[in-house]
């Protein structure tokens, strides 16, 4: 845990809290539906969209490469994790999740008591038509659904798209490191 953190005074929100469907920029309907148990339910299909994700958009480090490193990470987060995902056709083309920050994931009692990392992938061919900001809004809702409160991200400082994304929703810049910008949202309770 590497707290304590600034987060805004004033709570953003409300966010639509899934199942929801829109249609995207490229007029798809995508499909944003929370995944209660990652390690059961939904595991195989978010498995195969990290298979096709490109190694080359990674950052920090994720998603890991090869079916075995990315089921391994995927695994080891099931339990904590509180993920949505969207689906295009059925098939998986993002996924977002909120990963408590706190030394035992065993021992939360209550979800607004810590603060949840964000992570949010989109697959190559569907990024640029909105559907990150329907996936963001949709874990945010959900995520407000459930009794978070509290919610950070780190993204690459030259990252302009993932920033602007992140501010349209009501992150704000709360520190910076080296190459990292690291920005924080305060979520309205449900």
């Amino acid at each position: 845990m590497t707290g304590p953190r600034t987060y805004p005074d004033e709570g953003a929100g409300p966010f639509p809290s899934p199942p929801t469907a829109s249609e995207d920029r490229d007029g798809r309907t995508i499909e944003i539906e929370p995944i209660t148990d990652l390690a059961d339910e939904g595991l195989e299909d978010v498995v195969e969209m990290y298979v096709e994700f490109n190694p080359e958009d990674r950052a920090q480090g994720i998603p890991p490469t090869g079916e075995s490193r990315i089921r391994n990470w995927l695994e080891a987060i099931a339990d904590a994790s509180v993920n949505v995902v969207a689906r295009h056709d059925g098939d998986v083309v993002g996924h977002a999740m909120l990963v408590p920050d706190t030394d035992d994931p065993s021992s939360i009692d209550d979800r607004g008591d810590i603060e949840w990392e964000l992570a949010i992938f989109v697959l190559q061919a569907y990024q640029r038509a909105g559907i990150g900001t329907l996936l963001l809004e949709g874990l945010l809702g959900h995520a407000a659904e459930i009794g978070i409160e509290r919610v950070w991200l780190t993204v690459e400082r030259w990252n302009n798209p993932a920033i602007a994304l992140y501010e349209r929703v009501g992150f704000e810049a709360t520190g910076t490191e080296s190459f990292e910008q690291e920005m924080a949202i305060r979520l309205e309770s449900a």
